[in-house]
């Protein structure tokens, strides 16, 4: 393979999703400030994606855009719009970024199986992986999470002690915090609406399953430094006492 001077890598990285159920531009950016407010450090720079699948309404091209600028002037980055597929708007490229398919019908087409040649070890390994899809197994973490840190699990999250606050944990599957979740935690972040969140001590400034979350205000009216699970019923987050 020939050295192209970089590399192509996928990541991850927690995306805000701003569901849009009824189009009012002062309304949005005047919730949006509120919630910005509670958690600044949160949505500073943060990724966004606007989603008008709900809407009933049409939506024009001059109140999206609108939309997109207003959001971005609060300090957020729109990366992204979403729309219902069977609704898709004839000025759909006009806009300056991209029309994303919804996160969980997406087709996947798998690629063909690589004839691995015997110099490449990594293509046989990576090979193997893909046509038995072994299951990803659970991160086991020891040490606390400390502000500032990030740490993501393909699988289950198992933390053995405290989640600072400015720390974030994210996982395709559970999380469990042994002990006080103080930062943000996001489980299920690729669609698993089943994933949930356990912790020792709730004191969260963000838990999310499946994209939808709850802030650290709506946590302390329902259960604040006491154990605690987080769940999904019906698209919306439940917090229950362990």
């Amino acid at each position: 393979m020939t050295d192209s001077g970089f590399r192509l890598k996928g990541s991850v990285v927690t995306t805000v999703l701003l569901e849009i159920q009824a189009f009012s531009l002062n309304s949005i950016i005047a919730q949006l400030k509120n919630k910005i407010e509670q958690v600044p450090h949160f949505f500073n720079q943060a990724p966004v994606i606007i989603d008008i699948t709900k809407m009933t309404q049409e939506v024009t091209y001059e109140e999206l855009n609108g939309l997109v600028i207003a959001v971005g002037e609060l300090g957020l980055g729109v990366i992204g719009w979403r729309c219902d597929a069977q609704r898709v708007p004839e000025w759909r490229n006009q806009l300056s970024i991209p029309l994303l398919p919804a996160s969980k019908t997406r087709p996947i087409n798998p690629p063909a199986p690589i004839v691995a040649q015997e110099h490449n070890a990594d293509v046989v390994v990576k090979t193997v992986v893909e046509e038995r899809l072994v299951p990803q197994t659970t991160k086991v973490i020891a040490k606390p999470i400390r502000s500032g840190q990030q740490v993501y699990a393909e699988g289950d999250l198992i933390i053995l002690t405290q989640v600072s606050a400015g720390a974030e944990v994210l996982a395709d599957g559970n999380i469990h915090v042994y002990g006080a979740l103080r930062g943000r935690a996001l489980a299920g972040v690729k669609g698993d609406t089943n994933a949930r969140i356990f912790c020792k001590s709730m004191e969260a400034e963000l838990v999310s399953i499946a994209g939808n979350f709850m802030l650290s205000d709506g946590l302390q009216n329902i259960i604040w430094k006491e154990s605690a699970q987080v769940l999904l019923v019906e698209d919306s987050l439940e917090v229950q006492s362990l």
